[in-house]
C-alpha cells in the first residue's frame, strides 16, 4: 500500500488511452498529462492522438541506465556496433546517475475521485489501488502466474522487486552470473530482474547501485562485470530507437534485404509448440505455460522460426510481445532484429545450430522431457 502510505491513491482504467484519458482529464479539470517518453511507433502514435484530442502531453525519458545527455555523442551519432558503443562509454567513464529517493508524499487524487472510481469502474473496469504491494504484478496476472516447475513467481511491485534484488546479491549469485547465464532450467542461473525492469517496479539505476554495493563488499569479477554489460545492451536498444525510430519496425529493418517470406501454417506450429523439433517445442511450451523463457532459449526459438521455418521475424516479435511477462518494446525489437540480421549487427544475423545447442544446453534431455511432457 505504498501510495496510500504517501497520502495518495490510484485509479486504474482499462481501455483506449486516446478515448479514456481526455475524458478523464475533462472530468477532473486537467489539461496536461505526464507520461514516459517511449521511442517506439505505437507509443508515439498514442501520444500524438492524445495531443490531437486537446491534451498537453509532456513526456519524460526515464527508463535507461545512462542519461542520454551524458553520452559522448548525440543520439544520431550512436555507433552502429554495440562493442563500439560500450568501448566509448567505458573509456570516457560514463556512469549512471544515482537513483532518486522515493518521495515521502504524493499529491492526493482530486475530490471527485470517489465518484470517478464508481463511474469509471462500472463503465471501464477501473479498480482502486491501495492493494497490498504483494498483490501487484508487473503485467496482468493470468493462469500462468503460479510458475510451477522451479520458476519464480514474478509477483509484486516495488517492494517485491527490492526484496528480489536483495536476496540475489545476498546469496552472492552475482559472482557466478557469467558462468550460468546461458542455462535453460531453474531460477538462479540469471538475475531475473527483467519482469520488474519491464514494469517499472525496478529501475536499471537501482539494480546498478545494488551491483556496485555488492562489488565493494565482496569484490568484482567477470560475472559482476557481465551484469553491467547486459544492462548496457538494454540501454543500447533504447538508444537505437532514439536514432532510428520506426525504421526498426520495417520488414527490412535497417538493411536493404528483401522482405522476409512467411508461412502461416509453420508459424502456427511454432506458436503451438508442435514443430517436431523437441528443443524448440519445449521452449515454446514453456513460454506458453509461464510467460517466461531463458535468454538462450529465446535466441534458439527465434533462430529456428526465421532460418529453419522461413517465417517473418516480425511475427515472432509480435508473438513474444503477446506472451512475455517481461516484455520490453526496446529489447524485444532489438533482439529480434539482431537474430534476423536486419539491425546493426555486422555479422548479418545469428543462425543457431540446433544440435549444437542441444549438446551444450540440454545434453541429458531433462529440459525437453519436462516441457514436452506438459504440452
Amino acid at each position: 500500500m505504498q501510495l496510500a502510505s504517501r497520502d495518495s491513491q490510484l485509479l486504474e482504467v482499462a481501455g483506449n488511452p486516446a478515448e479514456l484519458l481526455p475524458a478523464l482529464a475533462r472530468a477532473v479539470g486537467a489539461t496536461t498529462l505526464y507520461c514516459e517518453e517511449i521511442a517506439a511507433p505505437e507509443e508515439q502514435a498514442e501520444v500524438a492522438a492524445l495531443r490531437a484530442a486537446g491534451l498537453t502531453v509532456k513526456t519524460v525519458w526515464q527508463s535507461s541506465l545512462l542519461d542520454p545527455a551524458d553520452l559522448p555523442f548525440l543520439p544520431d551519432a550512436l555507433p552502429d556496433v554495440f562493442s563500439s558503443f560500450r568501448t566509448m562509454v567505458e573509456r570516457q567513464n560514463v556512469l549512471p546517475p544515482p537513483p532518486l529517493a522515493s518521495p515521502q508524499k504524493i499529491p492526493p487524487l482530486p475530490p471527485a475521485y470517489a465518484a470517478l472510481a464508481e463511474q469509471w469502474g462500472t463503465a471501464s473496469g477501473a479498480r482502486e489501488a491501495g492493494i497490498d504491494d504483494a498483490q501487484q504484478t508487473g503485467h496482468q496476472a493470468d493462469s500462468r502466474s503460479s510458475f510451477p516447475y522451479g520458476l519464480p513467481l514474478f509477483a509484486g511491485g516495488a517492494s517485491a522487486a527490492a526484496e528480489h534484488v536483495r536476496q540475489y546479491f545476498d546469496r552472492k549469485l552475482a559472482h557466478t552470473y557469467k558462468l550460468t547465464r546461458n542455462d535453460v532450467t531453474g531460477v538462479d542461473y540469471s538475475t531475473k530482474f527483467s519482469p520488474w525492469l519491464a514494469s517499472g517496479a525496478l529501475s536499471a539505476r537501482t539494480a546498478y547501485a545494488a551491483l556496485k554495493k555488492f562489488e565493494v563488499a565482496h569484490g568484482a569479477n567477470d560475472s559482476t562485470y557481465w551484469i553491467w554489460f547486459e544492462l548496457l545492451w538494454r540501454d543500447y536498444f533504447r538508444l537505437l530507437h532514439l536514432k532510428y525510430g520506426a525504421q526498426l519496425y520495417r520488414a527490412q529493418g535497417l538493411t536493404s534485404l528483401p522482405r522476409p517470406s512467411h508461412d502461416g501454417r509453420r508459424f502456427d506450429a511454432w506458436c503451438q509448440a508442435r514443430t517436431g523439433e523437441p528443443l524448440v517445442d519445449a521452449g515454446m511450451a514453456e513460454l506458453c505455460a509461464t510467460g517466461y523463457l531463458s535468454n538462450r532459449l529465446r535466441q534458439i526459438v527465434a533462430s529456428y522460426l526465421i532460418y529453419d521455418l522461413g517465417c517473418d521475424w516480425r511475427a515472432g516479435a509480435a508473438w513474444f510481445e503477446a506472451q512475455l511477462l517481461d516484455y520490453d518494446v526496446y529489447s524485444n525489437q532489438g533482439n529480434w532484429l539482431y537474430i534476423a540480421g536486419r539491425g546493426t549487427d555486422p555479422r548479418n544475423g545469428r543462425r543457431f545450430n540446433l544440435q549444437k545447442q542441444v549438446r551444450e544446453h540440454d545434453p541429458d534431455g531433462a529440459y525437453r522431457r519436462l516441457w514436452n511432457a506438459l504440452k
